[in-house]
């Protein structure tokens, strides 16, 4: 499944980082110590997070993440929109909390 079709199915918000919609994804993480991110996550992954900073497209780019996706309404700042932006890295977002998206991805399958 694509970013993109994860993002339809699921309802959640594109909020930028469009270019990079057709990765696909191999599975999520769910964590917020960015140190902990950088080791754990995945290529292909979902990253759920409640960071908001420009370091989780720093994270995503390090460990090729297909996209972050930020839980509990949480909106992204300005300069991590423009770097998802530049790196094509898709944050999304969602009112949902962590682990009612864990439940979400577990019955799409992922």
């Amino acid at each position: 499944m694509t970013v993109e079709e994860l993002s339809n199915r699921a309802g959640f918000e594109v909020v930028s980082g469009k270019d990079g919609l057709a990765k696909e994804i191999s599975g999520c993480y769910i964590g917020d110590l960015l140190s902990l991110a950088m080791s754990s996550v995945k290529a292909g992954n979902i990253w759920i997070t409640i960071q908001t900073n420009i370091n989780i497209v720093a994270v995503s780019v390090l460990t090729e993440a297909a996209c972050v996706l930020l839980c509990d309404g949480q909106k992204p700042d300005d300069a991590a929109v423009k770097k998802s932006d530049m790196e094509d890295i898709p944050i999304l977002q969602s009112t949902k909390s962590a682990y009612e998206l864990a439940c979400i991805l577990h019955d799409m399958g992922i």
